[in-house]
């Protein structure tokens, strides 16, 4: 713990006292940034400054005793870092919970360390407790959606920290891998109190998106990703920033005030209102329809109703850019004509194997010695692309098997695969698919680097009716599961 120290602090009386700077105060450094400012303005002097020091020490000590369970009274140094940033979290949230930091320093001036630091530790203990409700909540009414990292995080990366967060020991940790971006999302906190903060604003979020059609923003996700050539499925993005935008912009192009869909007529009426607009008309009109969003779903809670607005003004400041740069289809999600004709392939969705049956086949086709009985293995008992991609990934062809396998493959399938292989490039909207093979690039498996070679190998007619394939076939149309 690192104090700044003044030499013109030691006498406390030659010190002019005044107002603490708010702005020098750090939500997760509040007790240090107390202390320092404290000394800086003289409302603490170095004596009560040490103080304040020792007990947090003498808190420590304590800590370390619990933590070895009487064992010892010494820890790595790594450790007892640790252990001192998780007290300092407690006595955070006690003098944070005061709302005041001229009572916070009135709390380290009367010796009260301790005590704040055992009402702090009430005080996370409470919020976790708030935490876990918010979490059933969001768990219980969760959107159907296929987006992964929406998915994982409530599924798996929050019950993680739930299972492992330590009040006394950890409470300054975020244990937990949370992908899932939010609107609006501060990652200076730590601890129970970010986890609370991030689980207020996703169920803000979910519940505001509840109130619209199931299948309305669906097609937002597979729109969003069309536009973006990308698999929205695996992308990072947040769902309620786009449906709320699309809101917004149906009611400024006379749509129902419930509906999220763009047609491109109703594009077209944008484009024509944004050019007629000023930056200031433009910030009206966009709050002025998240007003209209509010009263038609009957939101008055003052929470939903400022973070609504806040995501408003973000709206207006990404609309004032693009509009410079005449780009308004990159945050408007246009609705696009259903395709006649879905792409037919031999890939199977719903024909995943088991583990143990997908470990047996390896096996097999690792015992078969010739080329053509590997490639019959695979092709009678392999379906999913699933399955396809983690037994391209065992490493169990060699060479020329590589070929023999993908010379099996259709059009359509040898397409998919390098959708698959060149995805980032494509996702950065590379037009020219020959160009791609020619560069020099490093393969993460093995297979990807035959694969290519194969595809340079083929006819140049078949290779250019793949690559028509590879923009016609939308990533959402893979099935990996």
């Amino acid at each position: 713990m690192i104090v700044k120290s003044e030499k013109r602090c030691n006498d406390h009386s030659l010190v002019t006292q005044g107002k603490m700077n708010q702005a020098r105060l750090l939500q997760n450094q509040y007790t240090i940034s107390i202390l320092n400012e404290g000394l800086r303005v003289g409302l603490l002097n170095s004596e009560e400054v040490y103080g304040t020091q020792r007990q947090l020490m003498s808190i420590l000590e304590t800590l370390i005793r619990r933590y070895t369970q009487g064992e010892s009274s010494s820890v790595t140094s790594e450790t007892a870092a640790s252990l001192l940033s998780s007290v300092l979290y407690a006595v955070d949230a006690y003098l944070l919970h005061l709302n005041d930091p001229e009572k916070a320093i009135d709390v380290l001036k009367g010796g009260n360390v301790k005590n704040a630091y055992d009402q702090g530790i009430e005080l996370i203990r409470y919020c976790f407790e708030e935490t876990k409700q918010l979490y059933k909540e969001i768990r219980n009414h969760k959107l159907d959606v296929a987006v992964e990292a929406y998915n994982l995080t409530i599924d798996e990366s929050i019950p993680v920290f739930l299972k492992k967060y330590g009040i006394v020991f950890d409470a300054h940790n975020t244990m937990a891998s949370i992908d899932y971006p939010l609107a609006i999302d501060d990652m200076s906190i730590q601890g129970v109190y970010y986890l609370r903060q991030y689980l207020t604003h996703l169920k803000i979020e979910t519940q505001f998106c509840l109130l619209f059609n199931k299948d309305d923003i669906q097609s937002i996700l597979v729109n969003y990703g069309r536009i973006c050539g990308f698999d929205y499925r695996i992308e990072l993005f947040n769902i309620f920033e786009l449906v709320l935008n699309n809101a917004i912009f149906s009611v400024l192009s006379g749509g129902h005030t419930g509906q999220i869909k763009i047609t491109s007529d109703q594009f077209k009426q944008l484009e024509d209102l944004f050019v007629r607009l000023d930056d200031q008309q433009i910030g009206s009109v966009i709050l002025k329809a998240v007003d209209r969003l509010r009263h038609h779903f009957n939101i008055h809670d003052p929470q939903i109703t400022d973070y609504l607005r806040q995501c408003g003004m973000n709206l207006i400041h990404r609309v004032k850019n693009v509009r410079k740069h005449n780009r308004l289809e990159t945050v408007v999600i246009v609705e696009r004509g259903l395709k006649s004709k879905r792409i037919v392939t031999t890939f199977k969705a719903a024909d995943r194997m088991s583990d143990h049956r997908f470990r047996l086949f390896i096996e097999k086709i690792m015992n078969s010695e010739k080329i053509a009985d590997k490639v019959d293995v695979i092709r009678t008992n392999f379906h999913s692309l699933h399955d396809y991609i983690d037994l391209l990934n065992t490493d169990c062809l060699m060479n020329d098997e590589y070929e023999a396998l993908f010379k099996t493959f259709g059009d359509v399938e040898l397409a998919i695969l390098i959708k698959i292989v060149f995805y980032e490039e494509l996702r950065n909207d590379a037009k020219d698919l020959s160009s791609l093979y020619d560069q020099e690039k490093e393969y993460e498996s093995e297979w990807q680097a035959h694969f290519i070679e194969f595809i340079q190998s083929i006819d140049i007619n078949r290779k250019g009716t793949i690559e028509k394939y590879v923009y016609d076939i939308d990533y959402e149309e893979i099935s990996f599961y």
